[in-house]
């Protein structure tokens, strides 16, 4: 008879043996840590194979709005995911081929990430929220070789998927059907064998000028982000994680896939509509130890009747993206008895700052660099800043979890770290302080980046799509506070002569915006002004307008 647990146990050395996991205090870890990345790694192989010899360990939980539920033992994604790639491969998709994910929460999101990662191709994951426009770019823009997607997202794709690898789970005609594909397992796949510096993922994120940019990850990233799962998220084996991040966002990779299956442990997916009591009953029922959500997701539970929310196996909540707000931690804490911890990082670093298991935690911090990470804050002339002194928060380098760069954008690439002292320190274009126990205050963005509720939103692209309106001369995006989701989207909008002002035309700017562009993105406030600052060579200080919002002299 086997033992499960010592199987596992000897699982999990067998995946962490190039970088054992520490146990002990903060100081302790941040000492004895050290990054030793492999010369090769391939997640599929080196993770879920390996997790795969356990036959009884289960993988993933997904259910769906009618409550109708499959699970997969890590064997069963293994297995699937070998076959996929395997029929990946026959259509002609090769190691660094890019390959488009447009798919909701569904457990054909984690096979199919799973299986690119196999073949060595690089993935791409997209919300569906994504218009025609922001899928055309996209697809442009990276040279993809591919798209795997659902029936409900092929009319968007149909103008711009001619010459690509055409997936859908729910095939329409013309395009190849996931589950046959799945089935291709004749023993000729062929896996290539993956450097750890290879490209592995990208993501497009937006930026405060122009396009959105490609983030491209190494497969050495897919190693180090374990990291978050050991110290800010304490996974082990057993544990039921759900993180209800979109799978689009890089949030997504880390805590639904990467980081939980490097540890072993359950990943619970849910596709369905927000709901907040839903959310606490599917805790409840599925024992989910471990729940992360954004901090609009809080506002909204803490509102409900959590003096009758029962849910034994919750352990620990997390979130990141914006800052939950203090009456809402006390709130949530007191009626689950278990703590949230908040986290910071980016789309180019993942998590590098976290409130971490069993240690220390301060009002209004967002925690302290993880085991590995070396954060500094720097002047504007590039010179470190002292303990309590706001600067620009930074990255000491080098570190396995920052990006290869921006996708065809060496100059942009560059320009993001500098070197201060004979250190090269990656900028993270976000102000902040640290005190003299090294915990890490935000303080706000060095650009016009806006954050709403976990969204990170560039001001470029709702000011291109409201250009495009016949009644508007010109227009200047900017973040407006907003006690729900932190931040939210306004519009300061000069008209044509002979436009005029009124509610109808709010709203008519509204829709627009949403048809132009991925919905989240429209502005939920808009003034009418007759200009807009700028300076004498005509640039558009949004940084003016921005300070009004926030009352900033």
């Amino acid at each position: 008879m086997i033992d499960v647990a010592l199987a596992v146990e000897h699982l999990s050395a067998e995946i962490n043996a190039a970088m054992p996991r520490i146990e002990g205090n903060y100081a302790t870890v941040s000492k004895q840590f050290e990054w030793r990345i492999p010369e090769h790694f391939n997640y599929a192989v080196d993770v879920i194979d390996v997790w795969a010899r356990n036959p009884q360990l289960l993988a993933l939980i997904a259910v769906d709005a009618d409550g109708r539920e499959r699970r997969y033992t890590y064997a069963d994604v293994s297995a699937i995911t070998k076959g996929l790639a395997a029929g990946l491969q026959k259509q002609g998709v090769r190691k660094g081929d890019r390959v488009l994910i447009v798919l909701p929460r569904i457990a054909e999101w984690q096979l199919a990430m799973i299986a690119c990662i196999r073949l060595g191709a690089v993935v791409i994951p997209c919300i569906e929220m994504l218009t025609q426009k922001d899928l055309a770019y996209r697809i442009g823009h990276s040279e993809a070789r591919a798209v795997i997607t659902t029936a409900a997202n092929v009319e968007k794709l149909h103008p711009v998927s001619d010459a690509l690898v055409r997936i859908s789970v729910d095939a329409p005609e013309h395009w190849l059907d996931f589950w046959r594909l799945a089935k291709t397992d004749d023993g000729t796949l062929n896996t290539p064998a993956i450097a750890a510096d290879d490209p592995a993922i990208m993501y497009y994120t937006s930026g405060s000028t122009g396009m959105p940019k490609g983030v491209l990850h190494a497969s050495r990233a897919l190693y180090a982000w374990r990291v978050s799962a050991w110290y800010w998220h304490g996974l082990r084996p057993g544990d039921v994680m759900w993180c209800t991040a979109d799978t689009g966002w890089s949030k997504a990779g880390t805590a639904i896939l990467w980081a939980p299956w490097s540890t072993g442990c359950t990943v619970f997916f849910y596709n369905g509509p927000f709901d907040p009591s839903k959310r606490l009953e599917l805790i409840s029922r599925y024992r989910i130890s471990v729940f992360c959500a954004a901090a609009t997701e809080f506002r909204h539970l803490v509102a409900q009747d959590l003096p009758s929310f029962k849910a034994p196996a919750l352990r620990l909540t997390v979130s990141s993206g914006e800052a939950v707000n203090p009456d809402v931690i006390v709130q949530w804490e007191k009626a689950t008895g278990c703590r949230l911890l908040e986290a910071y990082g980016q789309t180019e670093t993942i998590m590098t700052v976290a409130n971490q298991v069993g240690e220390e935690r301060r009002a209004g911090a967002m925690g302290r660099a993880l085991p590995g990470c070396t954060l500094g804050v720097l002047s504007a002339e590039r010179t470190r800043r002292l303990a309590g002194e706001v600067g620009e928060l930074a990255l000491r380098l080098p570190n396995p979890q920052l990006m290869l760069g921006y996708y065809k954008d060496r100059d942009r690439t560059a320009a993001g770290s500098v070197e201060v002292d004979g250190e090269r320190w990656w900028l993270t274009g976000d102000l902040g302080r640290l005190d003299e126990d090294g915990f890490v205050y935000y303080e706000g963005r060095v650009d016009d980046i806006i954050s709403s509720a976990g969204y990170r939103i560039g001001p470029f692209e709702v000011e291109s799509a409201l250009q495009e309106h016949p009644g508007v001369l010109e227009c200047a995006v900017v973040a407006s506070p907003d006690p729900e989701r932190g931040e939210i989207v306004k519009a300061y909008v000069v008209l044509k002569n002979g436009v005029n002002a009124s509610a109808l035309l709010v709203t008519e700017l509204q829709d627009h915006v949403k048809r132009t562009t991925a919905p989240y993105k429209y502005p939920r406030r808009i003034e009418f002004v007759d200009d807009l600052p700028k300076t004498s060579t005509g640039k558009l200080l949004r940084r003016l307008l921005r300070d009004r919002e926030f009352g900033r002299p």
